[in-house]
């Protein structure tokens, strides 16, 4: 059974709750295996919801249409796995209404580190389709 929501709280006191969530740390523009995807959704059709998203997020960044929160300190996370601190990269976040949630720390390639989520979810689908 899954979880209700995922929680991600920034030092600048936003806090959110969300359905799906990837992580993208900074490690990941070299190393693709440090890519972490959570979901509260535990069917199968999950690695589909994280496709969509990196997909969505990636191409809103190229159209400029993507707004991304700036985060100066870590960017903690709670679920039911265990609590997760991301200190560099980016957090992709889908929220329970199904709005698109970006953080990002500053002085990170965003374009990069999109690029990066996107890819790892785009091969994902493929290897198992």
């Amino acid at each position: 059974m899954g979880q209700d929501s995922i929680r991600v709280h920034t030092a600048e006191g936003k806090t959110i709750k969300c359905s799906t969530v990837i992580l993208v740390p900074e490690i990941a523009l070299s190393e693709a295996g440090h890519i972490k995807l959570l979901s509260c959704n535990s069917s199968p059709q999950a690695k589909h919801e994280f496709h969509a998203l990196a997909q969505m997020a990636f191409i809103q960044f190229q159209d400029e249409e993507l707004e991304i929160n700036m985060a100066t300190e870590s960017i903690k996370l709670e679920w039911n796995g265990g609590d997760i601190e991301v200190s560099s990269g980016m957090v992709i976040c889908r929220d329970l209404s199904g709005g698109l949630e970006v953080f990002c720390h500053s002085g990170q390639l965003q374009r990069k580190l999109l690029e990066a989520a996107h890819r790892f979810c785009t091969r994902w689908i493929r290897l198992d389709i």
